[in-house]
């Protein structure tokens, strides 16, 4: 089967989308699929994301005005790295990565692609943020007129038996419908709706009638979750197939690397690896670290709020910010932890992604929510942690039952945290069921299909 993926958010981006396709698009490659992808030039090189084969046809066009200015910066910097900071910063550096109480082990311990927050990710986010006032859905809409005209080439040129559109951002979705009356059935991966609670004001009625357009016209739509599924069969009914493809972690991730030396067996360790956001709160968990100083919680995120920023200053001993790690690096951390912290979004819809990764590592998670949602069910079905209501009270408590468990050599016991009873969520296993959607879409099924759960 010859595929075509559109797919703006691809590497080097390491966002949960491109994520999701680069090991997709690995696992159909080794099923013997030919697959090409078009994407945005965003220039250079993310360190720690998973390596695609040779076979794999990526074309990838100007993202735009801007996102083409900061990708021709990106490739100039890596080409002219500045030089290493002085030997004293150095050693501050590394002694506010690793403070005391840590067992750091230089050679291995992690080191962050970008810190948690800079003037210059300020002042970027800033000016993409305004230049995104005018661009549909965000400064990524800039893409939209470059990626078309490569698109029509490829068509032409490639001649797949079906093209893919990976969102976000809704552009994607945009050039998919642009190409409906090539007779080649397409697929639109969601992921998250295209009208969602975190919608401008000023994109919903667009954002509406772009989602209306995909249900119309696409051939099979592809969401993440059940209730994503069933929020969308209540907004278009139900003639337009649909499966759920879950987010996932690799069944062979890389070889093990020696300890990081970044956790200490005398404390309780928690780590959060992921964004946060207005509808994923964190601030319960923050207070509740105050029940004992032997509790640390370590996060690896691309940026933090302000608030976050205050906070490790007021007690870094138990709150440490590790930057942006490279994908390798989040996944043996992951491995490392006492416990790993997934916090629900408000939308019971949207599921975070990292907690499929946490599924692979091999340690229990401890999941925060106001109310019972997908993610909790599957923690207590799979005796996989612990489920947690998001107030600081419920937290403390919890915590201190962990670190005093721990400290009895308990803090597993009870638990199944092997990959096998998980398998279902692994991308091999994905890969099997996006396969069979493909087919029975280029093979020509109809709408009349049942819905399918993949994972």
């Amino acid at each position: 089967m010859r595929i075509l993926l559109i797919a703006y958010e691809f590497p080097p981006s390491p966002s949960p989308q491109s994520l999701r396709w680069t090991y997709l698009v690995r696992e159909l490659d080794r099923l013997g699929h030919e697959v090409h992808v078009l994407t945005a030039d965003l220039g250079g090189e993310t360190p720690g994301l998973p390596a695609l084969p040779d076979s794999v046809h990526v074309h990838r066009t100007f993202p735009g005005l801007l996102r083409g200015a900061l990708a021709f910066h990106r490739d100039y910097r890596q080409r002219h790295p500045r030089r290493p900071r002085a030997a004293p910063a150095a050693a501050a550096s590394a002694e506010a990565a690793h403070p005391a109480g840590a067992a750091a082990s230089p050679g291995n311990a992690p080191v962050a692609l970008r810190p948690p927050r800079n003037w210059k990710q300020r002042v970027s986010e800033t000016v993409q943020a305004i230049a995104g006032q005018l661009r549909f859905p965000d400064i990524r809409g800039e893409w939209r007129g470059h990626g078309l005209r490569r698109l029509r080439v490829l068509m032409d040129r490639v001649r797949p038996d079906v093209v893919i559109s990976s969102h976000e951002p809704a552009t994607t979705l945009e050039l998919g419908l642009a190409m409906r009356g090539r007779g080649v059935p397409w697929v639109a991966d969601l992921g998250d709706p295209v009208l969602a609670p975190y919608t401008p004001r000023r994109w919903r009625a667009r954002s509406w009638r772009l989602e209306r357009a995909v249900f119309r016209h696409a051939a099979h739509v592809i969401v993440t979750n059940v209730r994503a599924l069933e929020q969308m069969r209540e907004r278009h009914g139900g003639d337009t197939p649909m499966s759920v493809l879950t987010q996932g972690f690799d069944l062979a991730p890389p070889a093990h690397a020696p300890p990081t030396g970044v956790f200490d067996s005398a404390r309780l360790e928690l780590l959060y690896t992921g964004s946060l956001y207005a509808f994923r709160r964190i601030d319960a968990l923050l207070a509740a670290l105050r029940a004992d100083p032997r509790i640390r919680l370590s996060i690896a995120a691309v940026t933090v709020p302000e608030p976050i920023l205050a906070a490790a200053r007021a007690a870094p001993d138990q709150l440490r910010l590790l930057g942006f790690l490279p994908h390798r690096q989040a996944l043996a951390l992951q491995r490392e932890a006492d416990v790993l912290v997934n916090i629900a979004n408000d939308d019971g819809a949207q599921i975070p992604g990292k907690f499929y990764e946490y599924l692979g590592a091999g340690r229990p998670v401890l999941h925060l929510a106001h109310e019972t949602d997908l993610v909790a069910a599957r923690i207590v079905a799979l005796h996989r942690g612990w489920v947690c209501g998001n107030d600081e009270v419920a937290i403390a408590d919890q915590l201190l039952h962990l670190l005093a468990a721990k400290q009895g050599g308990r803090l597993d016991a009870g638990l199944t945290l092997d990959t096998l009873q998980v398998r279902e969520h692994s991308w091999q296993q994905l890969a099997l069921g996006l396969k069979e959607v493909l087919a029975g879409v280029a093979g020509g099924v109809g709408p009349q299909s049942p819905d399918r759960a993949s994972g």
